[in-house]
C-alpha cells in the first residue's frame, strides 16, 4: 500500500469517527456554552439584596445528569426572560420590573458572547455602569432606565458599535456625557434624559445620522445647543428641556424636517426665535416656554400646519402675536402667557374649530375679543387675564359646551355679565374681577351648577346676590369683594355645604351676619369687611374648625366676642378691628397658638389682655378699658383682696367640708384615668389606620375629589408641572379649579418590603399635621393609595433657598436684610418645633433645599421625612439622618 493510499485512508476514518460523535451528541457542544451563561445568571441573583422579593423563581439549574426533577439543564426559554437563539447560546434578557435589588458588579457580561438584547429597566439597580459592558460586542438593545444606577457613563459604552436603543433615562448618572457615543453610527433612540449630567452636549452627537429620538432632559447640562445637531436628518423628537443651556437656538434645527417634537422649555436660552423654525413642516409639539427669548414670534409660524400645540410663555417676547395664527386648522393648545406681546389678538384665532386651550395673561394686549372665539364651541380653558382687552363683556362671548375655565381678570372690559355664562354646562371656573362690570348679578347664573370658582371682584355691580346662587352646590370659591352690592346675605347659601373660600368685603351688605355662615364646615377664608353688617357676631363661627383666616372688621358689630372661637383650632389671622364689641376678651384665647396675627383695635373691649404671643404683638389701641402687662397699656388693678378672700374660702371648704373634698380628688383621678385610658386607645386605633390602611385626607376639601382634581390639574403628574425631583419623590405644581395654587409631593413608588419610604411619609404626616405657624410650610392634605402617595401643600413661588443661591440671578436679590430675615424664620420654625409642639419635634435635615421661599422671601420650612417625635421619657437616640454637610451635631446622629 502506497503511503498517499493510507493517509487518505486514515483521514477518511477520522471522519467517519468525528461524524458518528456528533450524531451521538449533537448538543454536547452548545450546552457548555449554556452552562456557563446560566452559572453566570445564577450567580448575579445570588448577589441580589432581595432574594425572594423578585420575579426569578424559575432560575433553578443543574447539570443535565441531575436526578433532580425541578431543576432546568438550561435556561433556554424556561427561565423567566431569557431566551436564547437555535445554537442554545442566551441571546436576549428580559428582566424589566422584576423586583430587583442589586448592582452589575456581578453579572459576567464575557459570559454572554451572542447577547443582542438586554432590558434591565424599571428595577432597583445600584452603583455605576461596569466598563465590562463593552464586552457584549453584538448588542443592538441597551435599557437600563429607571434604576438607581450612579456614577459617570463608562466611555467604553462607545465600543459598543452595533447598539441601536441606548435607555439610561430616570437614574442618578453624572458627569458628562462621553462623546464616544458618537461612535455609535447604528444608534436610533438615546435617551438620557432625568440624570445629573453636566457639562456641554458633544457637538459629534450630530454624526448619529440613523438618530430618530433624542432626549437630554431634566439634567444640567449647560452650554448652546450644538448646531450640529441639525445635521440628524432623521430625528423625530428632541427633548432638552430643564437644563441650563444658553445662548441662541440655532437655526439649523430648522433642517431638521422630520422632527415631530421640539422642547426647549426651562432653560436659559436668549435671543430671538429663528425664522428658520418654520422650516419644521412636520412639527406637532413645540414647546420654547420658560427661557429668555426675545423679539418677537415670527410670522413663519403660521406655517406649520400639522402643528397642534404651541407654547412660548414665560419669556420675554414683545410685538403682536402673528395674525398668521389665525392659519393653523390643526391648534390645539397656544400658550402664550407671561410676555412683553402688544396688540390685538389674531382675528382668526379659531379658524380651525379645534381651538381648546388659549392662555395669554400676563401681557400688554389691547382690542376687543376676536369674533372667531365667540363662535369657538371648541375651548376648554381661556385664561386673558392681566391685559388691557377691551369690550362689551356681555357681547364678546357666547354659550360654550365644553368651557371649563375662562378667566379675564384685570383688563378694560365694561358692560353687565351676561345670561349665556348660564349655558355653559361643563363651566367650573369663571373669573371677570378687577374690570368696568356694571349691572347685577344675572339669575341665570345658577343655571351652571358645576361652577367651583366665581370671581367677579373689583367691578361696580350693584343689586343683590340673587337667591339662585344657592344652586351652584359645587361652588369652592366666591369672591364678590370690592364691588356695590347691599341687602342681606341670602340663606339660600345654606346649599353651599363645599364652599372654601368666602369673599363679600367692601360692599354694602347690612343686616345681621346670618349664623347659617357656621355650616360651611369647609371653609378656611372669610372676610365680610367693610360692609354694615350690625348686631352679634355669630357664636356658630365656631364650628368652623378648618378656617384660617377671619376678618369681621370696619362693621358696625356689637355685644361681646363669643367664647366659642376659641373652637377654631385652624385659626391664624383674626381681624375684629373696627368694630363696637364690648366686654371682655374670651379668657380661653389664651389657648390659641395657633394664631399669628391679631386686630382689635377701635372697639369698646376692657379686661386683660390673654396671655397669648398673638395678642403680645397685635394692635390694641382705640379699647381705653384694656389692661395687662403690655407697652401702652396700664397694668390690671391688684388682686390681693380676692385672693385673700379666695384663700380663707378655700380655708373653710377644706375644714368643713373634707370628705367631700377627699371624694371630688377621687373622682377626678378615675376621670383622668378613663380618659388617658380611652385617648390612648384612639391613638393607637388612628396609629393602626394610617399604617395599615389606605388612607385619603385632604383637610379643607372632599378628598376623594380632589383627588381627581389633582390627577387632572398635573395631567396624571406629566413632567410638565414638575417642579424638581428629591430623595423620596418629585414635586408638582396644580392650580385647582379654586383658583388656588398647591404643590403636590408625589412619593416614588414603594416597593414590597421597603418601609423606609412609607415610614417618610407617615413621619412628615404625623409631623405637620397639628403644626400651624407661619414659617413651617402648611399640610393641605395628604393620599396614601395603591397608584400614587402624594402630599398637598401650599405652594411657594420662589422654590427652595438652595435653587435661589445656586442661580446668580436670584442670589442677586437676596440682600443681607432679606437673608437675615430668612435666618430669623428658620430659628422662629426651629424654636416653636422644639418648644411648643407636644411632643416636640426634631426636624434633622435642615438643608437650604428644605427651606422654601414665598414671593416676598418669606421662609418656610420643609421636608418632615427625616422629622422625629421625641419622647419626654426616653433618651431620644436617632440613627444618622439628614443631608451631609447639615446634619445637626446634637441630634442628627
Amino acid at each position: 500500500m502506497s503511503t498517499s493510499t493510507f493517509y487518505g485512508e486514515a483521514c477518511f476514518l477520522a471522519c467517519v469517527i468525528m461524524y458518528a460523535q456528533l450524531v451521538s451528541s449533537p448538543n454536547n457542544a452548545f450546552a457548555s456554552a449554556s452552562s456557563n451563561e446560566a452559572e453566570a445568571l445564577l450567580k448575579w441573583k445570588a448577589s441580589f439584596q432581595n432574594q425572594t422579593q423578585n420575579n426569578l423563581t424559575s432560575w433553578t439549574y443543574s447539570p443535565s445528569n441531575s436526578t433532580n426533577p425541578k431543576a432546568n439543564a438550561s435556561p433556554c426559554n424556561v427561565w423567566t426572560g431569557i431566551s436564547c437563539n437555535t445554537a442554545g447560546s442566551v441571546n436576549r434578557i428580559n428582566l424589566t420590573n422584576s423586583g430587583i435589588q442589586g448592582t452589575l458588579h456581578e453579572l459576567s457580561f464575557l459570559s454572554f458572547p451572542n447577547l443582542k438584547y438586554l432590558d434591565l429597566s424599571v428595577n432597583e439597580l445600584r452603583d455605576g455602569i461596569p466598563p465590562q459592558i463593552s464586552s457584549l460586542s453584538k448588542l443592538i438593545y441597551l435599557d437600563l432606565s429607571v434604576n438607581q444606577l450612579s456614577g459617570q457613563i463608562p466611555s467604553e459604552i462607545g465600543l459598543l458599535t452595533n447598539l441601536e436603543v441606548l435607555h439610561l433615562n430616570d437614574n442618578q448618572l453624572n458627569g458628562l456625557i462621553p462623546h464616544e457615543i458618537s461612535q455609535l453610527t447604528f444608534l436610533s433612540e438615546l435617551a438620557l434624559s432625568d440624570n445629573s449630567l453636566e457639562g456641554m452636549i458633544p457637538v459629534s452627537l450630530g454624526n448619529l445620522k440613523n438618530l430618530t429620538s433624542l432626549y437630554l432632559h431634566e439634567n444640567q447640562l449647560s452650554g448652546s445647543v450644538p448646531t450640529s445637531l441639525g445635521n440628524l436628518s432623521n430625528l423625530i423628537s428632541l427633548a432638552l428641556h430643564r437644563n441650563q443651556l444658553s445662548g441662541s437656538i440655532p437655526s439649523s434645527l430648522g433642517d431638521l424636517t422630520n422632527l415631530t417634537s421640539l422642547y426647549l422649555y426651562q432653560n436659559n436660552l436668549s435671543g430671538s426665535i429663528p425664522e428658520q423654525i418654520g422650516n419644521l413642516k412636520s412639527i406637532v409639539d413645540l414647546a420654547l416656554g420658560e427661557n429668555q427669548l426675545n423679539g418677537s414670534i415670527p410670522p413663519s409660524i403660521g406655517g406649520l400646519s400639522n402643528l397642534v400645540s404651541l407654547f412660548v410663555r414665560d419669556n420675554q417676547l414683545s410685538g403682536s402675536i402673528p395674525q398668521e395664527i389665525g392659519n393653523l386648522m390643526k391648534l390645539t393648545i397656544l400658550e402664550l402667557d407671561s410676555n412683553q406681546l402688544s396688540g390685538h389678538l389674531p382675528q382668526n384665532i379659531c379658524r380651525g374649530g379645534s381651538l381648546k386651550n388659549f392662555t395669554a395673561k400676563i401681557n400688554q394686549l389691547t382690542g376687543p375679543i376676536p369674533k372667531s372665539m365667540k363662535m369657538c364651541k371648541s375651548l376648554i380653558r381661556v385664561s386673558l387675564q392681566d391685559n388691557h382687552l377691551t369690550g362689551n363683556i356681555s357681547e364678546e362671548f357666547g354659550a360654550y359646551p365644553n368651557l371649563h375655565t375662562i378667566d379675564l381678570s384685570h383688563n378694560n372690559f365694561y358692560g353687565e355679565i351676561s345670561p349665556m355664562w348660564g349655558l355653559c354646562p361643563q363651566l367650573a371656573t369663571l373669573r371677570i374681577a378687577g374690570n368696568n362690570l356694571t349691572g347685577s348679578l344675572p339669575p341665570e347664573i345658577g343655571n351652571a351648577t358645576q361652577i367651583q370658582a366665581l370671581d367677579l371682584s373689583s367691578n361696580g355691580l350693584v343689586g343683590v346676590i340673587p337667591n339662585e346662587i344657592g344652586r351652584l352646590t359645587s361652588l369652592l370659591s366666591l369672591n364678590l369683594n370690592g364691588n356695590q352690592l347691599s341687602g342681606h346675605i341670602p340663606s339660600e347659601l345654606d346649599s353651599l355645604k363645599d364652599l372654601e373660600y368666602l369673599d363679600l368685603s367692601t360692599n354694602k351688605f347690612d343686616g345681621s351676619i346670618p349664623s347659617i355662615l357656621g355650616d360651611f364646615s369647609q371653609v378656611h377664608y372669610l372676610n365680610l369687611s367693610n360692609n354694615k353688617f350690625s348686631q352679634e357676631i355669630p357664636f356658630q363661627l365656631g364650628k368652623l374648625v378648618h378656617l384660617s383666616q377671619l376678618d369681621l372688621s370696619h362693621n358696625s358689630l356689637e355685644d361681646q366676642i363669643p367664647s366659642e372661637m376659641s373652637q377654631m383650632q385652624s385659626l391664624e389671622i383674626l381681624n375684629l378691628s373696627h368694630n363696637k364689641l364690648s366686654g371682655s376678651i374670651p379668657k380661653n384665647f389664651e389657648q390659641m397658638h395657633s394664631w399669628v396675627q391679631i386686630d382689635i383695635s377701635y372697639n369698646q373691649l376692657q379686661g386683660p389682655v390673654p396671655n397669648n404671643k398673638a395678642f403680645q404683638d397685635a394692635p390694641l389701641e382705640g379699647n381705653e378699658g384694656l389692661c395687662g402687662i403690655i407697652a401702652g397699656l396700664q397694668p390690671c388693678p391688684s388682686m390681693e383682696n380676692k385672693h385673700t378672700t379666695k384663700k380663707d374660702r378655700r380655708l373653710m371648704f377644706i375644714i368643713i367640708f373634707p370628705v367631700l373634698g377627699t371624694i371630688l380628688l377621687l373622682l377626678a383621678f378615675l376621670g383622668i384615668a378613663l380618659v388617658t385610658k380611652r385617648r390612648n386607645k384612639e391613638q393607637d386605633t388612628k396609629q393602626s389606620n394610617v399604617e395599615h390602611r389606605e388612607v385619603f385626607s385632604i383637610f379643607e376639601f372632599d378628598g376623594r375629589r380632589m383627588y381627581d382634581e389633582i390627577i387632572n390639574a398635573t395631567n396624571d403628574f406629566d413632567a410638565l408641572y414638575c417642579l424638581g425631583k428629591g430623595r423620596s419623590g418629585s414635586v408638582y405644581k396644580a392650580e385647582l379649579l379654586s383658583g388656588s395654587i398647591v404643590a403636590v409631593k408625589k412619593l416614588h413608588p414603594i416597593l414590597d418590603g421597603e418601609e423606609s419610604s412609607r415610614k417618610e411619609f407617615l413621619n412628615e404626616i404625623r409631623a405637620l399635621i397639628e403644626i400651624r405657624h407661619r414659617n413651617i410650610v402648611k399640610l393641605r392634605g395628604f393620599c396614601s393609595h395603591a397608584n400614587h402617595s402624594f402630599l398637598v401643600y401650599d405652594y411657594l413661588e420662589k422654590g427652595s433657598l438652595g435653587s435661589t443661591l445656586s442661580n446668580e440671578y436670584e442670589a442677586q436679590k437676596l440682600d443681607w436684610s432679606t437673608r437675615v430675615r430668612i435666618v430669623k424664620g428658620v430659628a422662629h420654625a426651629l424654636s416653636y418645633m422644639h418648644h411648643d409642639c407636644s411632643p416636640p419635634i426634631v426636624h434633622r435635615d435642615i438643608s437650604s433645599n428644605n427651606i422654601l421661599l414665598n414671593y416676598e422671601y418669606e421662609p418656610c420650612v420643609s421636608d418632615f421625612g427625616t422629622a422625629k417625635l421625641l419622647n419626654a421619657d426616653s433618651l431620644n437616640w436617632t440613627a444618622r439622618a439628614g443631608t451631609y454637610g447639615y446634619i445637626a451635631p446634637a441630634l442628627g446622629c
